[in-house]
């Protein structure tokens, strides 16, 4: 998928993000913390390369690390500034390609690529650039962190659809439900979503609709691009460890 249709879904989706979570807030708070369990170290520099409207971002930030977050899409990364900004959070953002980022060899401690972010890119040859500029931007012994959706499970099941999610406003009233139908590609690796939003209208609902593609990478074949692009001690932990809603690659950059 070109990259400029990516951009223009978390574009459009950006306003609406929140609105996935049936508590933002607490999403904040609880992703940060695990990803905080994972680092262990105080006062670094953390680079969120996929920071979306700065769920994880917002969440170190709120732990205490520095924090800078880039993503492909300029209103999710503006939102993420603005929403730091209202928590009196210092948030570095700006719009910026994964395989391409903007920074000097060495210029972070750690480098968190969450929420299955890397999936949007769909070549082996797209997902080592990624990798390989993550990497270099890491010093030597830097961590990295990746989620992605339990691929190996979906791999084996093809499913069709997500459950719907429901968001409720903060005094109960107005509901938004999202979920997300998944079109196959004949590979059996390669799928279309389709993200459904039903949004209260004045007694009725109102539909979004967004599209976007992914390619689901089972934790076998991402560790081994990882290896390649220059990580060792890769190690993939599952949610019920880490307390991180999806499972979470886990390497450090070869010295």
């Amino acid at each position: 998928m070109p990259e400029t249709s990516v951009a223009r879904f978390y574009d459009e989706l950006a306003d609406d993000y929140h609105l996935i979570y049936s508590d933002w807030e607490a999403s904040i708070r609880r992703q940060g913390d695990a990803l905080d369990a994972l680092i262990g170290q105080e006062r670094v520099e953390v680079l969120d390369c996929s920071c979306g409207i700065g769920t994880q971002a917002i969440g170190l930030a709120l732990c205490g690390y520095r924090v800078t977050g880039t993503d492909l899409s300029p209103r999710a990364a503006a939102r993420a500034g603005r929403e730091a900004a209202r928590r009196s959070l210092s948030l570095r953002t700006a719009a910026a390609d994964m395989r391409r980022l903007p920074f000097p060899d060495g210029r972070f401690d750690v480098v968190v690529c969450a929420d299955n972010s890397l999936p949007h890119l769909l070549t082996e040859q797209d997902v080592h650039a990624a990798l390989a500029a993550m990497r270099r931007v890491l010093r030597p012994d830097g961590l990295l962190l990746v989620s992605t959706r339990h691929y190996d499970d979906l791999l084996r099941d093809h499913p069709v659809s997500t459950p719907p999610q429901v968001h409720r406003t903060a005094d109960g009233g107005e509901r938004t439900v999202t979920c997300q139908l998944w079109h196959w590609h004949d590979d059996g690796e390669h799928y279309d979503l389709e993200h459904f939003q039903l949004l209260p209208a004045g007694g009725e609902w109102r539909v979004k609709v967004r599209r976007t593609t992914y390619w689901a990478l089972s934790q076998d074949r991402l560790a081994g691009l990882a290896a390649e692009a220059g990580f060792v001690d890769a190690r993939w932990r599952m949610p019920q460890e880490t307390g991180f809603f999806q499972p979470l690659l886990v390497a450090r950059a070869d010295e």
